[in-house]
């Protein structure tokens, strides 16, 4: 007879799971393995809430493997480490992201790109190489094979820098793989979320012109006073995106809902790059006119690797770099799952783990 969460494993652990698709979250009793030569154990303090929770949660991509327990920005203390790890000792700040396994050994591996390896496995809905299931950063504990875990520089909040763990790598990424970084370049960054709003501020910190493109007129003041965007174009009118055509040299999509690229593609110059990190649920269009005629480029990116991660984290301290966050208690979830869902978060929210969860 298959053993229940709570007696898997020796280490007793308690979180927030999801039973069903109705994506309501409650106690949870489960367990974590023994700590091994590998691994690190963290007593996790804070978890940032992604918008892909709030998916799996509702089973709204159908992989769901309920009971749940999410969370993959996790940031914590290192409790314990096993005989072969040398890059972290108990006390440690460290953090935990998407991804806590690979192969180490396929050719994206080999490149420090672990996020794209076949074999990938999820911090949570997943199951590690031996069939267990794993359970994220909606808990009070978490044991990592130490690859996995990144160092969290002194000077950065532990609360707002968890979100950069997926919210801020799933930015710079790209950013810096499609060369988003000249100095005086002009970047335009569609959509003022979670993610939209770090990218503003990567671009600023790298010295770039930023302009927000955003369908919502009342986030002017924000993107420019609070976030320090140089302009900022509302997509739905004509005007405003005649006078922009051919004015950016980078636009950087962070929207997930189905919308039109011709009119982003039309604001880039000869050269200009499009690049998306959204996950619409249907496929968008694509004007290869307007690729052909500008010379334009439209490419993707997914999350960075672990070495990638730990160069953002280290660009966040030094820039003085967070997430713009609302920080919640454990029994505020469903309330903020909520909200999430209405885009009504300035934001991210972020669960205080280590007070919610004693």
């Amino acid at each position: 007879m298959a053993k229940s969460p709570e007696d898997e494993h020796p280490n007793k652990a308690f979180g927030w799971a999801a039973r069903d698709t109705s994506g309501l979250l409650s106690p949870f009793h489960f367990s974590r393995r023994d700590n091994g030569a590998n691994d690190v154990s963290i007593k996790i303090l804070y978890c940032g809430v992604c918008h892909s929770d709030l998916h799996l949660l509702k089973n709204d991509w159908g992989i769901t493997n309920y009971p749940i327990v999410p969370g993959h920005e996790i940031v914590g203390v290192v409790t314990s480490v096993g005989n072969n790890v040398k890059k972290f000792k108990a006390g440690d700040q460290v953090g935990v992201g998407v991804i806590v396994g690979s192969c180490k050994s396929c050719e994206n591996c080999d490149q420090d790109l672990e996020s794209y390896c076949p074999k990938m496995i999820y911090t949570y809905n997943s199951h590690s190489y031996d069939g267990v299931k794993n359970y994220g950063g909606y808990s009070d504990k978490i044991v990592v094979d130490q690859h996995f875990v990144l160092r969290f520089p002194d000077n950065l909040p532990l609360d707002a820098g968890a979100p950069l763990l997926c919210a801020g790598i799933t930015v710079y990424s790209p950013m810096k793989y499609y060369g988003m970084t000249e100095s005086g370049k002009h970047l335009g960054v569609v959509g003022l979320g979670g993610l939209g709003h770090v990218a503003v501020k990567f671009g600023k910190a790298f010295g770039l012109k930023v302009t927000v493109i955003s369908t919502s007129p009342r986030k002017k003041e924000e993107a420019i006073d609070r976030l320090g965007a140089d302009a900022f174009l509302v997509s739905s009118d004509p005007e405003q995106l005649k006078a922009a055509m051919g004015t950016m040299d980078y636009i950087i999509d962070t929207v997930s809902a189905i919308h039109a690229l011709a009119p982003l593609l039309s604001l880039l110059k000869l050269n200009g790059k499009l690049v998306t990190v959204g996950l619409p649920n249907k496929p968008l269009e694509l004007p290869v006119v307007s690729l052909v005629l500008g010379r334009r480029m439209v490419g993707g990116s997914n999350f960075g690797g672990l070495k990638e991660t730990q160069e953002m984290l280290d660009f966040c301290a030094k820039n003085n770099i967070t997430a713009d966050i609302e920080l919640i208690q454990m029994d505020d979830i469903n309330s903020a799952i909520e909200r999430l869902a209405k885009a009504d978060v300035r934001y991210r929210f972020v669960i205080d783990i280590g007070n919610s969860l004693k």
